[in-house]
C-alpha cells in the first residue's frame, strides 16, 4: 500500500505557478520583514518581558483584590458591578447597532441584487452569456447594460470602502449617536451581500427560468415567483454570516464615541484601568461567539430544508 501511495504521489501534477508563486510568496515575506525593519531581538528583550509580566500580574487584576487579595466572591462583586454599571448597556447598544445595521443592509441588497444580476437585468433575461443569442435586444439591451453596470459600480464603492471611514463620514455628518455605526456598517455590508446575492442570483439553473419566461411570466414575476425562492436560502446563509462580522465590528465601531463596548473599551484604555478593558473585552468575546453560535444553527437549518 505505501508503495502504491509513493508512486501516485510521484506521479501527481505538478504545477510551475503553484511553485512559482510559493517562491515569490517567501521572497514577498522576506521582503517585508527587512523593509518593514522588525527587530526581533527588541520584541524579546528584558524591558518587554518586565512589561508583559506586569501586565498580567498586577495591572489586569481587577482593582479591589489587588490588596485584598483573589477570592471568588471577590470577582463575583467586582464583575456585577461592572455589568450593572455600563457592561449592560454597552451590550444592548452594541447588539442593537448590529442587529439594525444588518436588517439595513439586507434590505438594501435585496433592492439591489437583482439589477446587479447580468442574468436577470438584460434584454432577455435567464439567457446569459453562450446562451444568450448575438445582438439580442438591441438598445434595449444596451440600457439593461448600462443599468447592470452602474449598479454593480454602486455596490464595488459600498464595500471598498471601510466601515471605520463611512463611521468617520457620518460622525462628521451626524454629529455623535449610534447612527454612524449603524449606517457604516449597513452600507459596507450591503455593497458584500448586494455582490454576493447578484452572484447567486447568477448562478442559478437557467432553464426552468427561460421555461418560465417563456410560458409568459414578467420579469417582475419570475423575480418574486422563482428568483427569489429559489435564491433565498444562499442568501440568507450570507446575511447570518455578515450579521456575525457586523456584531464584532459594532463594538469596535463603539470608539467612535457611540455609548457601546467599543466606547467603554477606549474609555477604560485612556483611563489605564486595563483590568476594566479586558473585562469589556471578554463581554465583547461573548457577544461574538453567541452570534456565532445562532447564525451557525440556523445556518445548519438552512442547510437541512434547502
Amino acid at each position: 500500500m505505501s508503495t502504491r501511495i509513493d508512486a501516485l504521489r510521484r506521479a501527481r501534477p505538478r504545477s510551475r505557478l503553484l511553485r512559482l508563486s510559493l517562491v515569490l510568496l517567501a521572497l514577498l515575506v522576506v521582503w517585508a520583514w527587512t523593509a518593514g525593519d522588525f527587530d526581533w531581538a527588541d520584541l524579546v528583550s528584558e524591558r518587554r518581558g518586565e512589561n508583559v509580566r506586569r501586565f498580567f500580574a498586577e495591572e489586569v487584576t481587577p482593582y479591589p483584590l489587588r490588596e485584598a487579595g483573589w477570592s471568588r466572591a471577590g470577582v463575583v462583586d467586582w464583575a456585577a458591578g461592572l455589568w450593572s454599571d455600563r457592561g449592560a448597556r454597552g451590550v444592548t447598544a452594541t447588539l442593537s447597532i448590529a442587529v439594525l445595521a444588518i436588517a439595513l443592509a439586507g434590505a438594501a441588497a435585496l433592492l439591489l441584487s437583482p439589477f446587479a444580476a447580468r442574468n436577470l437585468a438584460s434584454a432577455r433575461p435567464f439567457e446569459f452569456g453562450a446562451d444568450a443569442p448575438r445582438g439580442a435586444g438591441g438598445g434595449g439591451a444596451f440600457r439593461w447594460r448600462v443599468l447592470t453596470g452602474v449598479t454593480r459600480a454602486l455596490l464595488i464603492l459600498l464595500r471598498a470602502i471601510p466601515e471605520y471611514v463611512w463611521g468617520f463620514l457620518f460622525l462628521a455628518l451626524l454629529g455623535p449617536s449610534a447612527w454612524p455605526a449603524v449606517l457604516a456598517l449597513a452600507i459596507h455590508n450591503a455593497g458584500i451581500l448586494g455582490k454576493l446575492g447578484a452572484e447567486t442570483i447568477e448562478n442559478l439553473e437557467a432553464r426552468p427560468l427561460v421555461a418560465l419566461r417563456d410560458a409568459g411570466a414578467t420579469r417582475t414575476q419570475a423575480w418574486f415567483g422563482a428568483v427569489l425562492p429559489l435564491s433565498l436560502a444562499r442568501f440568507l446563509l450570507y446575511f447570518f454570516y455578515r450579521f456575525e462580522t457586523c456584531v464584532r465590528e459594532a463594538t469596535v465601531l463603539g470608539m467612535l464615541g457611540v455609548v457601546s463596548l467599543g466606547y467603554w473599551i477606549q474609555d477604560a484604555r485612556s483611563k489605564h484601568y486595563y483590568d476594566e478593558m479586558l473585562f469589556f473585552v471578554a463581554l465583547g468575546a461573548c457577544i461574538v461567539l453567541l452570534g456565532d453560535l445562532v447564525s451557525a444553527a440556523v445556518r445548519a437549518a438552512l442547510r437541512r430544508t434547502g
